[in-house]
């Protein structure tokens, strides 16, 4: 079992090189990045990364119950990640 967990590992941070490594292509090529949060959902990133900023603020505050101050913060944040 010892093995198996030792090659997840190792796994898990060849993707975390990887997704640093697309990372900053996307951002050479002028994209704006978005890290991905426990917190946002696949849908949130989504809008963000779309550049639907008002609705992925909708989406967030649906999804957590946040209020706009609060979700617009976060959302904001995500975005400058």
């Amino acid at each position: 079992m010892s093995g198996s967990k030792a090659e997840i590992d190792r796994l898990k941070k060849r993707v975390e090189l990887l997704e640093t490594r697309v990372d900053n292509l996307m951002r050479n090529a002028g994209y704006d990045v978005v890290k991905p949060s426990s917190d946002a959902s696949e849908e949130v990133i989504e809008l963000l990364l779309t550049g639907r900023k008002i609705e992925a603020i909708k989406a967030y505050r649906r999804e957590t119950g946040a209020s706009l101050k609060d979700a617009k913060e976060y959302i904001e944040s995500l975005h400058q990640r």
